[in-house]
Formats: C-alpha cells, sequence, structure tokens
C-alpha cells in the first residue's frame, strides 16, 4: 500500500509477490502526475517482485518526462538488485537515509 506523507509516498508493509501488481499500478499512475519520491523505509518484507516494481515506476516517470526516486531501501532490496545485477542501473534513483537530504526529485 502506498501512503503519501510529508510529500513522499511510503510502501507501507510488504513488497512481494502478492503485492507487487497492485504496488505496480499504483506507483505508475503516480508518475503520470509529476515527479514522485517513493520512501521504502515502512517495507517490512521484500521479494525480488520489490527490484521489478522499482523499475517499473522507473521506467513509467521517464516514459513521461518525469522523475521518480527511491529513497530507503531495505537491506533485501539492496542485496537482490546487487545480486540481479541491477544495482549500477537502480544507483542514479536509490537514495540511502544517510543522504537522502541531498537529494530532491525533479
Amino acid at each position: 500500500m502506498l501512503i503519501e506523507r510529508e510529500g513522499r509516498w511510503f510502501v507501507q508493509g510488504p513488497m512481494t509477490m502478492d503485492q507487487a501488481a497492485a504496488l505496480l499500478e499504483q506507483g505508475a499512475l503516480l508518475c503520470d502526475g509529476g515527479d514522485r519520491i517513493f520512501d521504502l523505509a515502512e517495507v517490512t518484507v521484500a521479494d525480488s517482485s520489490a527490484i521489478a516494481v522499482v523499475l517499473g515506476w522507473l521506467r513509467r516517470a521517464r516514459a513521461g518526462g518525469k522523475t521518480a526516486q527511491v529513497w530507503n531501501p531495505p537491506a533485501a532490496f539492496v542485496s537482490l538488485a546487487d545480486l540481479y545485477g541491477v544495482d549500477e542501473l537502480l544507483k542514479a534513483f536509490i537514495v540511502p537515509a544517510a543522504s537522502k537530504d541531498e537529494h530532491v526529485a525533479h
């Protein structure tokens, strides 16, 4: 589930295969409306579908001339991105907690 707070869209709860289709659709529609920050700080568990969802959001934002950032990815997400070899691809869009104040969506 995506909830807006503090100018960001927080993913709350699991980010797994069971939620992937709904999260992908909701986030993609949000990307149509403007630049977005998706915050994963409240994700309780993530599997490989989380990578697919984030890539889908980024693709949708880019296709519409918008930008998207992902803040506070959980360790499981970061590990999976590395395992699947997409960590370098995602690097430009991922903002870890330590550096989030330096970044804003454009």
